[in-house]
């Protein structure tokens, strides 16, 4: 996805530092939807061991005018990538607080779920939200995920064990590759 001033791309070890940044600006904005993260976390070390960590990325970024650099507004990863017969992974996303309500988050599931069929070949993705969250439920519907059932007490976020819809969205049904 590209507009005037925000496009998706694939992630880079360079965006360590840029990445960090987005992180400690939307702490707050977060923190209601997140677990538990470490100071560590929130530095660009900490970045770069997490976008080491086999994980899929992608990455809005913003090139509005004034900006020496491409500022990440929003994100996607892709873990938990099994191949072979069951070919799925697990989906997670934030966008920037700045600019939530213009499509991002819609836009980068939809990057993903591109690049896992035809880059990964994945036959599936799963995604799950807390039940308070009508705003990531309606990014999944939007982009063809269903529900598949609730997981009590899924995550533990801002400091309690909270219960998750999880939903799915089947890419394909061709078979997986043989060998």
């Amino acid at each position: 996805m590209t507009t005037d001033a925000v496009r998706i791309r694939p992630a880079a070890p360079s965006d360590a530092a840029a990445l960090a940044a987005a992180l400690l600006r939307n702490r707050e904005h977060m923190r209601h939807r997140e677990p538990y993260r470490t100071e560590a976390y929130y530095t660009a070390e900490g970045q770069a061991e997490r976008l080491a960590d086999g994980g899929r990325r992608w990455f809005a970024v913003s090139t509005e005018a004034g900006e020496e650099s491409e500022v990440i507004v929003g994100a996607a990863i892709l873990s938990g990538i099994v191949l072979g017969p069951f070919r799925s992974a697990s989906l997670g996303y934030w966008v920037d607080g700045r600019y939530t309500g213009r499509g991002l988050a819609s836009a980068l599931v939809e990057e993903v779920c591109r690049a896992s069929r035809e880059e990964l070949g994945l036959h599936r993705i799963e995604a799950c939200t807390m039940f308070d969250n009508l705003a990531s439920q309606r990014v999944l519907a939007k982009s063809g995920f269903e529900q598949i059932g609730t997981a009590p007490r899924y995550l533990h976020i801002d400091g309690e064990w909270r219960d998750h819809h999880l939903f799915q969205r089947v890419l394909h049904d061709d078979p997986p590759p043989r060998g």
